[in-house]
């Protein structure tokens, strides 16, 4: 059984390859099914162009020698550049088989780098780093293989300041976190997938899969359908903007909770507002689940309203000002889930309220998680979704005009709408970013917060 859609750590992976081998695998048998198919992917992209391999001196570089004898094998000029010799067995192995002569440099068409893969701890030296560039700056077309040399594979992190683009990245036997994580992901161009037979792990984080959304039931009605009640505060146009995207998100009726003396606004026709008490609004037993936080304030005022929605145990979603507001005693005694949706600076604040500090960032979500006995959607570039008791899940990367004002609320607002129909948490966390996502590529370049609402109904149509 496979499991394409796994994100291994460089321990999980070596403990994968080690299964392999007591299974009856070598490490010479594994490493040519690595090279055969990367040297495949290789000749899809260069066909006859001539190219260059960089081999390193470690069992990534032995992939490397595999690559080139395959692509000779299919008639491709291949040019071998090799500033260390190999230091493993299996990588002096497939030197030989590769039979070749290295040269010190070469000015080819396809660039394939194979100095260092999964594993690599420090920072390249300046010799290696400057050849890295010299070729990559040489060649027309870049490939890396297993990630590009100089990344950590497991925190997507750069070990040195500088490092070559790549039109593509050819992952061997399971995704790495750098895959999909900045600022490494922004790096590697089109990521493909070599198999070599690697089973599912157990604990093993995964790629997030496209959600399959259903249309309401023939007797469906409003409230079946789920009600969302998004409170308003200090800056209530961050509420109307995320309400408005609640419309579509799924949910049969959104109403937003305004206090009685709160200043006068407006919301789309079929978005209710009621105003008054608080403490009467949320009494309401049909609300299946609130939104607290765009536009809420920080004041004393906005801190006891958080308080008030968060103990009245529904499930909830928290964004923007909620989360700075957030403290550990407002979620005691709750059985109901709550999503927290932080980007990066909120993420830090929420680290320092729970005393989850002095870790990476996917151990950092994944700790919040068990926390807030909820779940977590770290936002950004890369989006990170961390569930109490289960294993991390990413996101593939979303357009990023994503990255203007009011996006957040918007998904914000999808989550919430998902978790009122009823979507467990974590499931309403992942199909609120898909509808997010897929919004934005069907809104196209440049678009505004309102054109972005205005896409979510095609979106959630790419999904039924």
């Amino acid at each position: 059984m496979r499991a394409p859609e796994q994100i291994l750590t460089a321990e999980q992976m070596q403990a994968a390859e080690q299964r392999l081998i007591d299974g009856g695998e070598t490490v010479e048998s594994l490493m040519e099914t690595a090279g055969a198919g990367a040297a495949a992917y290789v000749y899809r992209a260069c066909g006859t162009r001539s190219v260059t391999v960089l081999c390193g001196p470690g069992n990534n570089g032995g992939d490397g020698y595999v690559i080139a004898r395959h692509l000779q094998a299919r008639g491709v000029e291949v040019q071998v550049v090799a500033p260390l010799d190999p230091a493993t067995d299996v990588a002096k192995a497939a030197r030989v088989a590769w039979g070749g002569t290295p040269v010190e440099t070469a000015s080819e068409a396809v660039f394939v780098d194979c100095l260092f893969g999964t594993g690599l701890g420090r920072p390249l030296d300046d010799d290696l780093l400057g050849l890295l560039h010299k070729l990559a700056e040489a060649h027309d077309y870049r490939i890396a293989v297993d990630l590009p040399s100089g990344v950590d594979s497991d925190s997507g992190e750069l070990l040195n300041d500088a490092l070559p683009q790549y039109d593509c990245t050819i992952a061997l036997g399971a995704w790495k976190f750098s895959h999909w994580l900045m600022p490494a992901m922004d790096l590697m161009g089109t990521r493909k997938l070599v198999d070599i037979g690697v089973g599912p792990v157990s604990s093993a984080a995964h790629l997030s899969r496209a959600p399959k959304l259903t249309a309401p039931p023939r007797d469906a009605h409003k409230y079946s359908r789920g009600l969302l009640c998004v409170i308003a505060g200090d800056m209530p146009g961050a509420s109307v903007l995320a309400a408005s995207a609640a419309r579509h998100g799924g949910a049969g009726y959104v109403k937003i909770l305004a206090a009685e003396e709160s200043q006068y606004f407006t919301a789309p026709h079929d978005v209710v507002i009621e105003r008054g008490s608080l403490y009467d609004l949320v009494s309401d037993r049909r609300i299946d689940a609130f939104l607290v936080g765009p536009g809420l304030g920080l004041s004393d005022q906005a801190r006891a309203r958080l308080d008030w929605v968060l103990a009245c145990d529904i499930p909830t979603v928290c964004d923007a000002d909620a989360l700075t507001l957030l403290e550990p005693s407002m979620i005691e005694g709750r059985d109901c889930p709550i999503i927290a949706t932080p980007h990066a600076g909120e993420l830090d604040r929420l680290a320092n309220a729970f005393e989850a500090t002095g870790m990476d960032r996917v151990e950092m979500i994944s700790e919040l998680a068990e926390d807030i006995e909820g779940v977590l959607v770290a936002k950004g570039p890369d989006t990170l979704i961390g569930s109490a008791g289960s294993a991390p899940v990413i996101m593939p990367p979303a357009p990023s005009w994503l990255s203007t004002a009011g996006t957040g609320d918007i998904l914000a607002g999808l989550i919430a709408s998902r978790l009122a129909t009823g979507a467990s948490s974590r499931k309403a966390a992942e199909q609120g970013c898909w509808l997010h996502g897929e919004a934005a590529r069907i809104a196209g370049p440049a678009f505004s917060a309102e054109q972005l609402v205005e896409a979510v109904p095609a979106a959630y149509s790419a999904f039924l």
